[in-house]
């Protein structure tokens, strides 16, 4: 018989701790009501890519190396004359995470990629949230992940970080996202 697979840390987290935390405190019927992690998608765009597509490849193995699963190339909606890009030129790549790979990045985004971060205080609790029980950030750099070697990086980008919650407000979602220890300032 094959051995059951061991729960991600945070999963495991979530499932003792953070949710019986939250349904005490927004008072939910049941467990099903806590509101949950649904996916994490990393989004970097390498507007650069438009004259060398070398870069975004560098960008894509990047990304690979972070979320430990291939991004897809994302291309450019409309031409931009002054940018010279033209539609449906690859200019980004972005990638999705679920399950087991979501709770892992979180995990690692939070105790080791964080804190290497130069002058970091904490995020802005009241920015970043849209309403809806989404949160996104903004990293400035790539190399505070430690898959990514520094003497193989051939340029610093940043990347977008999109939390999708199933939670029907900012409040819950910010409970949520605290309950997985993200630093929030307030």
């Amino acid at each position: 018989m094959s051995e059951a697979k061991e729960l991600p840390r945070l999963q495991k987290h979530y499932q003792d701790v953070v949710r019986a935390s939250l349904q005490k405190e927004f008072g939910y019927g049941n467990a099903m009501m806590v509101p949950k992690l649904e996916k994490i998608v990393i989004n970097m765009g390498v507007g650069e890519a438009a004259g060398d597509q070398k870069k975004l490849d560098a960008a894509v193995a990047e990304l690979t190396l972070i979320a430990g699963q291939k991004p897809v190339k994302t291309v450019a909606k409309k031409a931009i004359a002054g940018f010279k890009i033209r539609e449906g030129l690859p200019i980004g790549c972005k990638v999705t995470l679920r399950s087991a790979r979501m709770y892992e990045f979180l995990d690692r985004l939070v105790t080791i990629a964080m804190p290497r971060v130069r002058d970091f205080r904490g995020m802005p609790g009241n920015k970043g949230f849209d309403g809806r029980g989404n949160f996104a950030m903004g990293l400035k750099e790539q190399i505070i992940f430690p898959e990514i070697v520094y003497d193989k990086v051939d340029a610093i980008r940043g990347m977008d970080i999109i939390f999708v919650t199933s939670a029907r407000s900012d409040a819950e979602a910010k409970a949520l996202l605290k309950g997985f220890n993200l630093p929030f300032l307030n």
